[in-house]
């Protein structure tokens, strides 16, 4: 078992929880995820390791609540138990000092990308960090990531608060404002991703981004999770989740992930845990 040993939340749906796994605190590297069970017959869903703290064996996580096991999660209180947490999984983020290297993150994949931007800097990258959301009030981690980049960018959709617009057109303005960028992060919804990646591919600038595909066992072994890179078939949980966002099939992810739309749905309206 491990026990939530802090949760708060950051928005309407986000929450930030801090787990007690000091095996997984001790080994984990940027990049990496765990896979967590609420409960012994529950699903089992892929969550970013947001930060950890070696010392006090504890890991912590970001996520949203979208479907029935994240509402659950939701539900749960500082000092009850998971049933199991995995990890750490995944390949860890490629890491060396690029130079000037530009992060990305929308949405709640600013949680992903806060990993990134701390572990670039601390390979000695000059690192520019551009944040966005919706709308100021679902705009996560700006203090905290403001703390670990050379310079923060924040944007919202809707213009309530910092460049009014999308993190691509923040991008393609700092590419040409001259900004020399020799690698490239993005984190967050695949239509964000998949835009982000053709801002950057003219000008030949790499651009890793961490793909979220259905996962099942996130060992490798049932195949849910593959994505298709430059031809080739990929699994996320063992090959990723980072890949060169120049050779994802971005169309062939999104219509995967709407495989079950119906079925989650479903999950969800009979969820009982927020009540």
């Amino acid at each position: 078992m491990n026990r939530i040993v802090k949760k708060t939340q950051l928005s309407e749906n986000v929450f930030r929880m801090t787990i007690n796994a000091p095996q997984i605190a001790e080994k984990r590297e940027a990049g990496q995820f765990v896979v967590i069970m609420t409960e012994e017959k529950g699903e089992r869903i892929p969550l970013t390791i947001v930060d950890s703290d070696r010392d006090e064996g504890t890991v912590t996580i970001i996520f949203q609540v979208v479907g029935k096991t994240t509402m659950c999660l939701a539900a749960m209180k500082k000092g009850e138990d998971l049933f199991a947490v995995l990890g750490p999984l995944g390949m860890p983020t490629e890491m060396e000092d690029f130079g000037t290297s530009v992060v990305v993150g929308g949405g709640v994949g600013i949680g992903v990308a806060y990993p990134i931007i701390k572990a670039l800097k601390e390979a000695g990258n000059k690192v520019i960090a551009i944040i966005g959301a919706r709308t100021k009030d679902i705009l996560i981690l700006e203090d905290e990531i403001r703390e670990v980049c050379d310079r923060l960018i924040v944007s919202t959709d809707d213009g309530s608060y910092g460049v009014h617009g999308f993190v691509t057109d923040v991008l393609k303005d700092l590419i040409d404002s001259g900004e020399t960028i020799n690698r490239a992060f993005a984190i967050g919804p695949v239509p964000m991703m998949k835009f982000l990646c053709e801002v950057t591919r003219p000008y030949n600038i790499k651009t890793i981004v961490s793909l979220n595909p259905i996962m099942v066992d996130a060992t490798g072994m049932c195949g849910a999770c593959r994505v298709s890179v430059g031809g080739k078939t990929k699994f996320a949980c063992v090959d990723g989740p980072e890949f060169n966002g120049h050779d994802v099939d971005f169309n062939l992810l999104m219509n995967r992930l709407r495989m079950y739309n119906v079925e989650e749905e479903e999950a969800r309206k009979g969820c009982k845990c927020h009540e």
